[in-house]
């Protein structure tokens, strides 16, 4: 059984930075993949980026560059900095947990956050 909880959404302009957290509770945290989906209105949830138990990270190719994703086990935390943030980044965001291996679709997923709002202005 695991949970997760985002936070640190919010409204930024064009450009700025903005860092996402989710907490985890439960057991065998550092055995599961965890990653970070996202949705806007009207659109399919679409894959934002993933760490694997041993550290080893996966990007969709429209944040590679712009986004980081890092995870502390002691402290049972995720992580998204988020870099030179564009308008079309708006969406939820979402944090999400499965056990072992890293996949990208989010069926995968076993475990999943209520979301946090991301706004971009321009």
């Amino acid at each position: 059984q695991v949970q997760l909880v985002e936070s640190g959404g919010g409204l930024v302009q064009a450009g700025g930075s903005l860092r996402l957290s989710c907490a985890a509770s439960g057991r065998t945290f550092s055995t599961y993949a965890l990653g970070w989906f996202r949705q806007a209105p009207g659109t399919e949830r679409e894959f934002v980026a993933a760490i694997s138990w041993g550290g080893t990270t996966t990007y969709a190719d429209f944040v590679k560059g712009r986004f980081t994703i890092s995870r502390d086990n002691a402290k049972n935390m995720i992580y998204l900095q988020m870099n030179s943030l564009k308008p079309e980044d708006t969406a939820v965001y979402y944090c999400a947990g499965r056990k072992w291996e890293v996949l990208t679709t989010s069926k995968a997923y076993d475990y999943w956050g209520q979301g946090t709002q991301v706004t971009v202005s321009s």
